[in-house]
């Protein structure tokens, strides 16, 4: 990414629970309209959002018995057309990216369950990075959008 160009940061703290979601769709839907972004585009960064904040909100804090709290802080990048996302929990540590990809070649009954909403998660960001800090998961994904045409606009 342009380390020149200029960004844009958003922030939104909330209790990590799945009832939750809806604020956090609102959160990124209000932020992400300065950019230029397709229907299917942003329909794929919603179904990405909904999926890491949904893990969050079932597992992070499962086996402490209670509801965290998640950050998401926004990057926006005007000049580049891009988005930058960092969901911050204080849960169980947990590196989505060791855990391997599905065998999505096997038939849905002989395939394990779970794994296809990262398998999706990575399949439509740019970038996805994990780091474990100061009792903190921190998961970044970064995304640029293609500019719709002015069909796919209306």
């Amino acid at each position: 990414m342009d380390k020149n160009s200029k960004e844009i940061q958003y922030r939104l703290d909330i209790d990590a629970h799945v009832d939750n979601l809806p604020k956090v769709i609102d959160f990124i839907d209000r932020i992400i309209s300065s950019l230029k972004v397709s229907q299917i585009e942003l329909s794929h960064i919603f179904i990405v959002v909904e999926e890491l904040f949904v893990n969050i909100a079932s597992y992070a804090y499962k086996d402490k018995g209670k509801v965290g709290r998640a950050s998401l802080i926004a990057k926006l990048f005007p000049k580049d057309n891009s988005i930058e996302i960092t969901f911050i929990d204080t849960g169980v540590p947990y590196n989505p990216l060791e855990k391997p990809d599905p065998d999505i070649t096997l038939d849905a009954c002989k395939r394990k369950q779970g794994g296809l909403g990262i398998f999706f998660v990575k399949k439509k960001v740019d970038e996805m990075l994990y780091n474990f800090e100061n009792g903190q998961n921190i998961l970044t994904i970064r995304k640029k959008f293609e500019v719709p045409s002015e069909d796919e606009d209306e």
